[in-house]
């Protein structure tokens, strides 16, 4: 047990669900579903995704053309996480103070895909010097960094659909080490590309549903046949209970728990029994010294796969019990991969902050084998003293957080 508390002064948001943290939790909190058929998918295998709607990277300013859309997704979610947490980039007398850790699980991936076509249809000195510049998973870090005058540690974790919950694990570490005063964490992502969409779609994880998107994203439902892949970002603004005392911030949240394993069991598919999210859920729950009856809500990874709904519920079960409050925000913003759990983390701070648990969008007959108290049709009124946030990713990577009021 630690006992370490990593606050968070400040969010940002960027999803399916809109541009901004109020209207995110409030279409959440409405469990209003955001997929939709995109034209530009026509052809492949599947054809619906959560895009982010009426995105305009101009209103980054000038320069932004040169970063791929995860990179501006970052950039975007970071500006406003500095603006509420009441910071202004480079307001810091010591920048080396100021860390940044924004995780990704694909990077670039639209650039990549774009310059490998005009490779092979164009020859190599047609392919773009921004190229690698852009396609970098550690470019959105890196170019947050830039934006805000940081010049302390800035990291990329690459750990697939755990990699923004990895980010505000290590962001709180750096802090609990005085490595740092100030960590923007979260992650990243922009994975809506032919590739993506093709790969994903062979290995048969998406849905099927492309008729009707608005319930192909169901988490926890009977009928649930795969995940809707999505996109966005989201930071947080950690800080020491030291930092933020001095210059008066007001905490949403405290990080109190942080946990990490590895299934080590299949690159693809959970452990059976769920042994590798246990690990982490113990750990989270040890390193915040907490009980598992002291949790009172789970934002749970909640992807609408077969596999990964039901036994993650039996983790759950087995840890906290079935009275414990379940949803999976998915269900809205479907999958968007690298920036889930720094997205989720954002949704567990504003329900500790209203008292409020979002119900899981698409959810209408819940699956039979799955026991814990799962939150649908509306909203819950608290209180929410506790939320634990899930996010695993392939290669059996599994990180849990931990909040707190």
């Amino acid at each position: 047990m630690s006992g370490f508390a990593a606050l968070v002064t400040g969010v940002g948001l960027i999803t399916s669900a809109g541009t901004g943290v109020e209207p995110n939790w409030e279409k959440v909190l409405a469990g209003e579903p955001t997929a939709s058929s995109l034209p530009e998918l026509d052809g492949l295998p599947v054809t619906i995704a959560c895009r982010v709607p009426d995105f305009s990277p101009q209103d980054l300013g000038h320069g932004s053309w040169r970063w791929d859309r995860f990179t501006q997704f970052a950039v975007m979610a970071a500006r406003e996480a500095l603006e509420h947490a009441g910071l202004a980039p480079g307001d810091w007398a010591d920048g080396s103070r100021v860390a940044v850790i924004i995780g990704s699980g694909a990077g670039g991936t639209a650039t990549l895909e774009a310059q490998h076509r005009v490779l092979l249809e164009e020859g190599p000195t047609a392919v773009s010097p921004l190229t690698l510049p852009m396609g970098l998973v550690n470019m959105a870090a890196g170019q947050v960094a830039i934006d805000i005058s940081a010049n302390g540690p800035c990291l990329a974790p690459c750990t697939a659909c755990a990699a923004g919950a990895s980010a505000l694990g290590i962001g709180r570490e750096l802090l609990r080490q005085g490595v740092a005063d100030v960590v923007v964490a979260g992650g990243a992502e922009a994975p809506i590309t032919p590739l993506y969409v093709s790969s994903f779609a062979r290995m048969r994880a998406l849905s099927k549903h492309s008729d009707n998107p608005a319930t192909a994203s169901r988490p926890f439902d009977a009928g649930r046949d795969g995940f809707v892949l999505g996109e966005g970002a989201g930071i947080l603004v950690l800080e020491s209970e030291e930092h933020a005392a001095a210059r008066g911030a007001r905490p949403l949240a405290r990080l109190t728990g942080y946990g990490a394993s590895s299934d080590a069991h299949h690159v693809t598919s959970p452990h059976p029994e769920g042994r590798g999210a246990e690990l982490a859920m113990r750990a989270a729950l040890d390193d915040a010294g907490l009980t598992g009856q002291d949790v009172d809500y789970v934002n749970a990874h909640g992807t609408s796969t077969p596999l990964n709904d039901v036994t993650e519920a039996a983790v759950i079960s087995r840890l906290l019990g079935n009275e414990v409050a379940v949803s999976s925000t998915k269900g809205v913003t479907g999958h968007p991969l690298g920036a889930a759990g720094a997205i989720e983390a954002a949704y567990c701070a504003l329900a500790l902050r209203d008292g409020l648990i979002p119900p899981t969008a698409g959810l209408s007959e819940p699956d039979p084998r799955i026991q814990v108290d799962l939150v649908r049709g509306a909203a819950r009124h608290g209180p929410v003293r506790a939320a634990m946030s899930n996010s695993f990713g392939f290669g059996g990577q599994n990180a849990t957080l931990v909040f707190t009021l």
